[in-house]
């Protein structure tokens, strides 16, 4: 031991108190304020309709917290949501699993979109972004995917679009996830885009992805405590 030692030490042993401490009343804290706090997904390509979500939920007096889903953002959401500190979840954007299933770089593993359902939270759910799967450079993107439809992001973000056949198998673990919901979870299909990208117009605008044997399966995964919900054209 020596003086510089035995300060950092301490300081350091001083920190993990502090944090056991506050991390102990910090359910009492949150409590006391009286609004439930929201988590919501969002990517670049979902951000207008997360901030529009946030502002109304925010005028309905809810507090929200805001996940980016690029894999870390969806690991932390499903880890603060299993610790108790979210009520309910607004899953705006989805694309991590279609990172998963088709090798991309953003995935947040094969558990994601199930700390909800387990803990009986209140979820609904949206396919955003699920139009794409993300990799960086050109060199990241495995041979196989050589003559699929891709758009270059930014210089550091190469996005691939999803086909029929991914949607399809993307709406079985959607459906599969949620029917084991301990509470009813509700599933919104957007009619006109899963993102900016897929929006008519868009470079990724693909409706049968989106809607053909995506909608066939999703509906077909519930055993009826969750529902499809389909918006107004």
């Amino acid at each position: 031991m020596n003086p510089i030692l035995r300060s950092a030490l301490t300081n350091g042993a001083a920190a993990v108190c502090g944090m056991a401490e506050m991390g102990a009343g910090a359910g009492r804290l949150r409590q006391a304020g009286g609004r439930p706090t929201v988590a919501i997904t969002a990517f670049g390509v979902t951000t207008l309709a997360a901030m529009r979500c946030h502002e109304l939920l925010t005028r309905a007096g809810c507090d929200t917290l805001i996940f980016h889903a690029n894999g870390t953002g969806g690991r932390a959401m499903e880890e603060l949501i299993e610790q108790g500190v979210i009520d309910a979840v607004l899953d705006l954007t989805t694309t991590e699993l279609a990172d998963e299933l088709c090798g991309g770089q953003l995935s947040a593993g094969p558990h994601r979109l199930e700390a909800a359902g387990a803990r009986g939270l209140p979820q609904v759910v949206l396919p955003g972004a699920m139009d794409m799967v993300n990799f960086t450079t050109p060199e990241t993107v495995p041979a196989k995917y050589a003559n699929r439809r891709f758009y270059q992001h930014s210089p550091a973000t190469r996005l691939m679009r999803t086909t029929v056949q991914e949607n399809a198998t993307l709406g079985r673990w959607v459906g599969e996830k949620l029917a084991r919901a301990r509470r009813l979870a509700v599933l919104v299909l957007p009619l006109r885009g899963f993102s900016e990208y897929d929006k008519a117009g868009g470079v990724f605008y693909d409706p049968q992805a989106d809607t053909a044997r995506a909608y066939v399966s999703w509906t077909s995964s519930f055993p009826g405590r969750s529902r499809p919900v389909l918006p107004s054209k």
